[in-house]
């Protein structure tokens, strides 16, 4: 079964580990999978398997310079997560306005009640 990209996004995003991987790259840029693994209560070999699944939702690119692979953000995959996301922004802000007006109205009437 194919996946979508979008998918294939969101779920490399859902583990806290590859989104501190992805806030540490944001942050220092070409990271080294020997120096993202220093934090990690983890092996090496674990945190390599976040960035191959970070790598195939596009998310971070791998480079080769000698005999390091150090790894890069790519904000492609991320930009098309943000504004699925943000076509949403406008709908919640509306009902959340909806609802703030509500309960001023509700408090105006309990206040000129009492």
């Amino acid at each position: 079964m194919a996946t979508d990209q979008l998918s294939t996004t969101f779920a490399a995003l859902a583990d806290p580990t590859r989104r501190a991987i992805l806030a540490r790259l944001a942050e220092d840029g070409e990271v080294t999978v020997n120096e993202l693994a220093e934090p990690f209560p983890f092996s090496v070999q674990a945190i390599s398997r976040h960035l191959k699944v970070l790598e195939r939702a596009g998310l971070i690119t791998r480079g080769r310079t000698a005999q390091l692979r150090p790894s890069r953000l790519e904000g492609a995959a991320l930009r098309e997560a943000a504004d699925w996301l943000e076509q949403y922004r406008d709908i919640w802000e509306g009902r959340l306005d909806r609802l703030a007006h509500h309960l001023r109205e509700i408090q105006r009437k309990a206040d000129g009640d009492g």
